[in-house]
């Protein structure tokens, strides 16, 4: 919620939601299921489309967290002419596998510092992914950035990125019409 909100008061329009219904998420092998998050992801951009299509034009990001982001890279990698850019906070992009080198957009992986383990899969993860690339290690940061000022940095990072990919040359933000 705060990244979203962050982007919101910096001009990009966010639609903010859950992959999993709360049943679904009772049962913990769902949050693994990679291709389920990611076809989600896919039916709410082809949703967006079909309900806004005024806005198919503006350049669209997805940020995700943890097995979100693998399923924001699988999702950008079936839509390669949909997704402009790709966040990962905290993320198990190693999850996305094969689906990594054929990423069209420019991706950014942010990883605590003290995040043990995750910083080698992200690091893992980035050498496989083929479009512009970059990986951010938030210092003294755990998995999901509770220490004081990390979700500050990780927000600066994200937004950084998309002001960097998503904004067209007439200085649009993605969701955001003048």
């Amino acid at each position: 919620m705060a990244v979203a909100t962050a982007l919101n008061s910096q001009g990009f329009g966010t639609l903010l939601f859950d992959l999993l219904t709360p049943e679904e998420e009772a049962d913990r092998a769902n949050v693994f299921d990679i291709s389920l998050l990611a076809e989600r992801l896919v039916e709410v951009v082809r949703w967006l489309d079909g309900r806004r299509p005024s806005m198919n034009h503006l350049r669209l990001g997805l940020f995700g967290a943890s097995t979100g982001a693998a399923a924001a890279l699988v999702a950008a990698a079936r839509l390669p002419d949909r997704v402009h850019a790709v966040v990962s906070r905290g993320g198990r992009p190693d999850l996305a596998g094969d689906a990594l080198p054929m990423v069209r957009a420019p991706t950014l992986l942010i990883v605590g510092g003290a995040d043990f383990g995750v910083i080698e899969l992200n690091e893992d993860a980035l050498q496989k992914l083929r479009a512009p690339k970059a990986m951010e290690i938030v210092p003294g940061a755990t998995h999901l950035f509770p220490e004081p000022g990390a979700m500050d940095t990780v927000i600066e990072h994200a937004a950084r990125w998309f002001e960097r990919y998503l904004v067209d040359l007439h200085g649009d933000h993605a969701g955001h019409r003048p």
